[in-house]
């Protein structure tokens, strides 16, 4: 399997276009008010919003995207007037990270893992967990 797309809610995704246009992501399906779905700019996966009349309870979801200039695509970010909850920071999981919402409060992280994305040092080896 390879993972082909993540679907976030939207209240209003006339405002939810833009925002993640600023993000750097390709607009490639506008089908308003109800569904929209963009390219990312790196790689085969695409992310789309659907319309809800409610948004889900509790932290919600969290959507990662990976950028290897991390730090470069964050101050470019912000010159477009997106704010970040978290500066580019080092993570204990080896990690760097950036972290900011949508205007539906869906939770979106910017990292780089480099070989540790998918290698960290603890990863199970053959099946064995110890």
């Amino acid at each position: 399997m390879n993972l082909n797309q993540i679907t976030v809610p939207s209240l209003d995704l006339t405002k939810s276009i833009p925002f993640y246009e600023k993000l750097g992501l390709k607009l490639i399906v506008k089908s308003l008010p109800h569904y929209a779905r963009f390219e990312c700019p790196n790689g085969n996966s695409t992310f789309s919003i659907h319309q809800t009349d409610e948004l889900p309870k509790g932290d919600g979801i969290y959507v990662y995207f990976e950028c290897e200039n991390l730090d470069e695509q964050v101050d470019k970010i912000k010159s477009k007037g997106i704010e970040f909850d978290q500066e580019p920071t080092d993570q204990m999981w080896l990690w760097r990270e950036a972290r900011l919402k949508d205007l539906d409060g869906n939770q979106l992280i910017l990292f780089y893992g480099g070989e540790n994305r998918l290698n960290p040092p603890w990863r199970i080896k053959n099946g064995n967990e110890n």
